[in-house]
């Protein structure tokens, strides 16, 4: 159903994703074709508010935190999978492969190298920043607009 703590939050994820987005752009080998990289964050940060964050409301500051810090591991994990996907179905297209199961253990391979270059202190902080920041503005939501 939906509420405001649930817009509120889609809205608050999907702005983690964006600047993330950008923090993680310059740390990027020279010459990447981001496409639509910040789209696809953002959208799954809205979804993963909607549907996580929106949802887990009305416990109290400490759940809040814990709340918004949830949603920025699931927005982690489900963007390096994503951007791990598209990017081993990029050199499937290739033909870098030799088998759908080499192709798909490639996903992980891959999302564990995004992980690694995206695992940056200012990175890491502006996601923790972030995360709590949600949980906060999403707690207050659910308190002000019922």
């Amino acid at each position: 159903m939906p509420t405001a703590a649930r817009l509120i939050a889609a809205l608050s994820m999907a702005l983690v994703g964006i600047v993330v987005s950008f923090l993680i752009m310059p740390l990027m080998p020279e010459g990447t074709a981001f496409g639509y990289f910040v789209y696809v964050n953002a959208g799954l940060g809205a979804v993963i508010g909607w549907a996580w964050v929106g949802r887990h409301v009305g416990l109290g500051v400490v759940n809040a935190i814990n709340n918004g810090l949830t949603g920025v591991g699931l927005l982690v994990l489900w963007g390096l999978f994503l951007q791990g996907a598209w990017e081993m179905f990029r050199l499937a297209m290739r033909n870098r492969y030799d088998d759908p199961f080499e192709a798909l253990s490639a996903i992980f391979v891959i999302g564990l190298d995004f992980f690694f270059v995206m695992a940056v202190p200012h990175v890491l902080l502006a996601l923790v920043i972030g995360g709590i920041l949600a949980g906060l503005v999403t707690e207050n939501a659910a308190a002000r607009w019922r």
